[in-house]
């Protein structure tokens, strides 16, 4: 009996063999990641480029939005909040409607110039400070409502101030960009003229 083996057939001559299956499924997906880096790295570049306006605006979203909630009764969930560390600030001597007209014009006038930026930024900041400090204040003034009994965990109350913090470092980087950005520029014309009078003598 003859045995009958498979011999291995050849590409003919000139011919490029064809790359297994698994060499080409992995070709095609290389572009495919390639791109997908090139876009988050796009992405990530323009986030950024305009990172310090992004928090500037969301935070003046989120103060103009508090703000306006003040103006309706009731429908702010930290209103009586606000107003019994206002009362106490104020020594009761204003009254409680006046007191939280005042706190929602000025955490609208807060967003507004935030969000508008430009001329009207700087003023916004230095209400934005003045205001997380009477905040803050609240911690102290209001400690039963701020702090649990018997332990020094704060309350849901205490932990609606205590976030702030988050806020307060946003504003700390938009101020550091805006102050110094002028502080830059402030110094450019007097280094321009020194030049200038050196070139004279």
């Amino acid at each position: 009996m003859r045995s009958h083996t498979a011999e291995p057939s050849l590409p003919p001559p000139g011919s490029t063999p064809e790359p297994p299956s698994h060499t080409r499924r992995f070709g095609r997906e290389r572009p495919a990641t390639a791109g997908a880096r090139a876009a988050l790295q796009r992405l990530a570049d323009h986030v950024n480029v305009r990172a310090v306006v992004l928090l500037r605006v969301t935070v003046g979203i989120i103060f103009l939005g508090f703000g306006v909630l003040k103006l309706f009764p009731s429908a702010s969930p930290a209103e009586q909040l606000a107003v019994d560390a206002a009362t106490k600030m104020t020594l009761g001597l204003v009254p409680e409607t006046v007191l939280l007209l005042s706190l929602a014009a000025l955490e609208t006038a807060i967003g507004i110039g935030l969000i508008a930026g430009g001329r009207l930024l700087r003023p916004a900041l230095v209400a934005f400070f003045l205001h997380m400090g009477g905040v803050f204040s609240t911690l102290v003034l209001l400690p039963d409502a701020m702090w649990q009994p018997h332990s020094p965990a704060p309350t849901m109350e205490g932990q609606y101030v205590v976030k702030n913090v988050v806020l307060v470092a946003v504003c700390l980087v938009v101020a550091a960009d805006a102050w110094g950005s002028g502080s830059r520029s402030s110094r450019r014309p007097e280094s321009t003229d020194r030049a200038a009078s050196g070139r004279r003598s």
